[in-house]
């Protein structure tokens, strides 16, 4: 007669939670995000990044040369 008792004690949990499971309202409306330009700081990091890949491929040429 145990098995009853907990039967009926899942559903009840189960139904309860559904209650709480409902539909809500729609999220509240977004803020745009500012609206910033790219400006001359891309050509900087273009630049940096061209230096970066140089020194990159110049350093695993130099590994490749000279094993340990």
């Amino acid at each position: 007669m145990k098995i009853v008792p907990n039967i009926f004690l899942i559903l009840l949990v189960l139904l309860g939670v559904s209650a709480f499971a409902g539909p809500t309202g729609p999220p509240p409306p977004e803020v745009p995000p500012p609206g910033l330009p790219i400006d001359g700081d891309l050509l900087l990091l273009l630049v940096s990044a061209v230096v970066y890949g140089i020194f990159k491929i110049n350093k695993i040429q130099l590994n490749k040369k000279t094993p340990m």
